[in-house]
Order: C-alpha cells, then structure tokens, then sequence
C-alpha cells in the first residue's frame, strides 16, 4: 500500500509532462516547412517516393546534405508516405518524438538515483525550455530528436545490463548506440557520458579517491549490482562502442567534407577561441534564453581580445570549483559539468563544419547535464534553507510557467521563413546569411524589390558573397535590369566554387538581352562539365531552334538537344517539351510540333505556369500554320 501513491505520483509527473508540452508547442501546428525542410523533404525526390528498395538503397548510400543518417532518411520518407507534403503531420511526429524523449529522460534518472522530483525538474525543463524550440520544430532537425530518443533508449538498456551484466542485454545496447550513430552522429559522446553514470548514480566502481555519495539511490530505484570494477575494466566493457564511434567519426567528416561542409577553413586559433566563448554562450542561452536565432554567425577574427581569454578563466575556474565540490560527495556536479562539455565536443567548432559559431540545436542533450548539475545542487542548498518552501515555489514557476510562455513565443517565429529570418536578423547582428535567406523567401513570394535590397545589404556587409551576386542576378534580370544582372553573374563566376549554375542564369540573360552567340557559349561550358544537364541542352536547343541569324540557327542540332532533354525529364516537362516542339517546327516537322506542344499544354496545370501556357498556344497557332518560331532581335 505504501507504494501505491509513489506509482500513481510517477503518472501524474508523465501526464503533466505530457501535457505541459504540448501546450508549450502547440502552435506548431500552424508552421510551415521552412529553410533546408525543401532539401530534405518538399523537393527531395527521394524522399517524396516513400518507403520503397531505391530509396532504402539511397538512405543507407548517400551522403547528401553532408550527412550519413540512413534512420533519419527513412523517418522522413515514412512521414511523407503517411501524410504528404502536409507540414503539420511532420511537425506533429517531430513534437511526439521530443514527447517521448522527455518522458524517457524522467524514466532513466530515476531508475538510476530513486529520486522522482528532482528527475522530474530535469525532465520537465528539458521539455520546455525554449532553446529546444529549433530541435523540434524545425522538421530537418528530425535527426536531433531521433538522436535523442536512441540516446534514451540506450542509458535505459544499459541500465538493464549493469542490473544483471549479459551478453543479449549488452548487445541491445550496441544496437541501439549503433542506430543512434545512424540518425545523427552526434551521439557519439554516449560511451563517455555511460561511463560518467557508472561513476554517478550508477557506482558500479570504486577508487581510492572516490568516497560514498550522500544522495545514495532510494529504495524503490532498480537493483544495480554494485561489485567492485576498476575503472579500466569498465572502460574495456565499452570497447565495441568505442569502434562504433570511431567508424562513425570517419563517415562523418568524409561525407562532410564530400558535401562541402567544412570548405570554411578557420585557423586553429580561431576554433579554438570560438570553443571557449561557446561553452559560456550556450550556459548563458540556457539561463537566460533571450535573443536565440537560427544561426548565430561566426565571429571569425572578430573576436575581442578578452573575450576568449575571459571565457577560459571562467571555464577553468568553474570546472577546479566543481571538482573540488564533487572530490569526496556531490559526485553529480562533476557527472552533469563533463556531460554538458563533452557532449558539446563534436558541434563546439574545433572542427568547423558550417557557417555557424553556435547553434541552439546543439544544446539539446549536452543541456540535460547542465540540468542535472544545477538541479541536484539546487535541491541539496534547499534542504537546509529555512524558506524552502518560497524557493519551491519560485523553481516550480520558472518551470511550469515562464518556460512554456517563452517556448510559445520562440514557436512563433518559426511560423515561416520571413518570420524567422526576420526574428534572427533581430537578435543578431551582422549576419549576411540570414540577411540572404530573407531576400530568398522574399523572391520565392514575388516581392523582388524587397528580395533586392535584402541582397544588396548582403554584398555590404560581405561583397564576396557569391550566392548574393548570383540571386540580385536573378531577381535584376526578372526586373529588366540586364546589364546590372550580367555583371553580378561576371562578379559571382569570380567567386563562386560551384559555376553552373551562374553560367546558366548568365546565358538566360545574355539571351534576354539579344546577345544570343555568348548565352550559347555559356551554355556549352556548362555542357562540357554535366553533359546531362537539362536546362542547358534546353537553353541551347531553344536558341539554335529560333535563332533570329539563320546562319546560328541549326535546328537539326536543336532536335538533339532538346531530344536529350525530354529523355532525361521523362517526357513530363512542359518548359523542355515547348522547346522540343520549337525543335521539330523548325526543322519541318510541323505536325510533330503541334504533337508536342498540345502535349506541353496539357502538363500546364498550375496557375504557375499560365504565362508558359499562353505562349504555346500562341505557338501552336504558327506551327498548325506551317511556319516556325523565331526569336526577334
């Protein structure tokens, strides 16, 4: 009977869990995709095709995105084969994840120290601290949650192990690190944060330094086997794990470098300077969660002399002081301080991948040692303060009400790109990068002169920005503005690493221009680089089929290109099928074109392509006429 009310107290911790995080995250149904959601799901043909043997074939293969994280692939291509393109249901599976995440996170600590209030504050501000808002909303970081969850799963199956050690529990432990690795390899910390909790709660060894921690397991804990182990036992225990995390690290930053992320090359001491004033940073956004954006920019050489060299003497001092408390009791000071620095070791830029010098994503299971840390320690100076009943209630506020508020406004910004590019450029400064996604999303909703200045502040702040040249390019030759667009396209062919597809917007505006002969050049360096590339074999069949100088024109030739460029779309585009017909009509072969291009016509079915649409029909109305198109100077 006496443990009746204990079992019912744990449901209740689970339910107002629960539901205090879905009332934090609620909004979230009102969200769109936004940012890299398109590359990894909107427009990623993979994925769109569902659970199927290429796209499991594809998962496990590739390393688009600059990641291997097959579990992650599979995730998505299993949300977009259950609920299409509909951001909600993708949001939703994200929010259930950090749900059970959250949960999972109140089960472990405490089965490991039988102390249920202070594992539910650590599972309760988890759950709703609004520096999580970016893991768990942002549907592309669906690899943080699915790190997370395995990351839970497998400290709950190593508990299981160091019960009753076994070889089946054991393996159970390697699978699911193993599937942790898979979705994003930044569980690759998880052997050193085991062996933390063998020190603390778990005391499965003993040294000569160590004494017997006050805050002992309660009777209702689980009945861990407390035999004497030298910690290179333990350490040899974990040795498959360690294997895992090494061919891990491999995978990683050769799909990292292969994709690119780590083409910003910092020197050493740059890294190294950022790490430090990271570690703080990340402490300071925890305490005080203001001002939090999507991406924090690198400072580089911006760095203020002190600021590094204060970050360290902070550092230094807070770690001799936590050791010091935790030499003979107090052992979860030192367990929740090395959790938060070593799980932040992968993401804290001594290897620079990325334009970022801090993210809020990487917060999201290092925080939980930060909570552990100040939670315990909280409840243990509680204990002998004689208005400990203020103090409750004060913690219990800050957690169950200021957290979820400040959670509900930092979902809001995340309701589209302009909302969140616009917050971030607020809570930041001098960050040309978000400066450039917001004059994206302004393109994307036809507002180009806004678009315009966002890029053109942009190549203010950063003026060898290649994307900004590239996209002010784009967004000047829709306006007319040519000869300012062709000079952008010059400046970011100059810059760029990646010129195909300046060399194409180029050639489009050198065509819009009448200047017919370079755009053709154009297009043929980009053919010579990726033979296959469609909107070159369609930019170059369509300017040898309606060239204005017939002594350019050679439509024979046009037949072949734009022939290769159906093939490779499958016959279903209506841009490359207008220019095959332009193709066929000006070689003769009118009714062919006509074929076509009544072909092209019914693949016109969005009010996207109503402008595309009555430019065929006034084609057709030549090539039932006998006559072919040709382009005017």
């Amino acid at each position: 009977m006496n443990k009746t009310p204990k079992k019912y107290r744990s449901i209740y911790i689970y339910l107002v869990l629960v539901l205090a995080t879905c009332f934090a995250f609620e909004q979230v149904r009102y969200n769109d995709f936004v940012w890299d959601d398109i590359q990894y799901i909107t427009e990623n043909p993979h994925v769109k095709c569902g659970i199927t043997r290429e796209s499991v074939v594809w998962a496990f293969s590739t390393t688009y995105a600059s990641n291997w994280h097959p579990v992650t692939w599979l995730s998505h291509m299993l949300d977009y084969q259950l609920f299409g393109p509909n951001p909600l249901y993708h949001h939703l599976v994200n929010l259930l994840f950090h749900i059970a995440n959250s949960l999972l996170l109140f089960w472990v600590l405490k089965r490991m120290t039988g102390a249920v209030w202070r594992s539910a504050f650590v599972a309760t501000a988890f759950a709703l601290h609004p520096i999580h808002v970016e893991s768990v909303v942002w549907v592309a970081e669906r690899k943080d949650l699915l790190c997370g969850f395995f990351w839970m799963l497998t400290i709950a199956a190593y508990i299981r192990y160091a019960r009753c050690p076994r070889i089946g529990r054991y393996l159970l432990v390697i699978l699911l690190f193993g599937l942790g690795l898979m979705a994003k390899p930044m569980i690759i910390t998880l052997p050193f944060v085991l062996l933390l909790l063998d020190y603390w709660p778990l005391r499965r060894f003993r040294s000569p330094w160590q004494g017997i921690s006050k805050v002992s397991p309660s009777p209702d804990s689980i009945n861990i086997c407390y035999q004497s182990s030298t910690p290179w036992r333990l350490i040899y225990e974990k040795i498959p794990l360690f294997i895992l995390m090494v061919a891990s690290a491999i995978i990683t930053l050769i799909a990292q470098q292969k994709g690119g992320a780590m083409k910003m090359i910092l020197p050493v001491d740059t890294r190294i300077a950022n790490a430090v004033v990271s570690y703080i940073g990340y402490i300071a956004k925890i305490v005080y969660p203001s001002n939090l954006s999507v991406l924090y920019p690198h400072p580089r050489d911006s760095f203020l002399t002190w600021n590094p060299i204060a970050s360290v003497i902070v550092l230094i001092f807070l770690t001799i002081s936590i050791i010091c408390l935790s030499w003979q009791k107090r052992h979860y000071l030192a367990v929740g301080w090395l959790w938060y620095l070593g799980a932040l070791v992968p993401v804290i830029g001594l290897i620079q991948v990325g334009m970022q010098g801090m993210s809020d994503r990487y917060t999201y299971l290092p925080s939980i040692g930060f909570f552990i840390m100040v939670t315990w320690g909280a409840a243990e100076l509680l204990d002998k303060w004689h208005y400990r009943s203020i103090g409750l209630t004060i913690s219990v506020v800050i957690v169950l009400v200021v957290l979820p508020i400040c959670t509900r406004a930092q979902v809001k910004y995340w309701r589209n790109n302009l909302t969140l590019f616009g917050h971030s450029l607020e809570a930041t400064q001098n960050n040309p990068t978000m400066l450039y996604n917001l004059g994206v999303a302004f393109t994307l909703i036809g507002k180009l002169d806004e678009a315009a200045i966002c890029y053109t502040e942009v190549l203010r702040l950063r003026p060898d920005y290649p994307g900004a040249h590239r996209s002010l390019g784009i967004v000047l030759t829709t306006q007319g503005k040519l000869d300012e667009a062709i000079e952008h396209f010059h400046q970011a062919l100059q810059l760029e690493t990646d010129l195909t597809g300046v060399r194409i917007n180029l050639a489009f505006s050198l065509r819009l221009q009448g200047n017919f002969n370079k755009a053709i050049r154009q297009y043929r360096e980009v053919l010579e680089v990726e033979p296959d590339h469609v909107l070159a074999l369609n930019g170059i069949a369509w300017i040898l089929a309606t060239h204005p100088d017939p002594n350019h024109r050679d439509p024979n030739q046009a037949v072949e290109f734009a022939g290769r460029a159906t093939e490779l779309t499958n016959y279903k585009n209506a841009t490359v099928l207008y220019t095959m017909a332009a193709a066929y009509a000006a070689t003769g072969q009118f009714t062919r074109a006509v074929a076509t291009a009544e072909k092209a016509l019914e693949l016109c079915q969005s009010p996207e392509q109503n402008v595309l649409k009555e430019e065929i029909e006034n084609r057709l109305v030549l090539y039932k006429a006998g006559k072919p198109y040709i382009e005017t100077q």
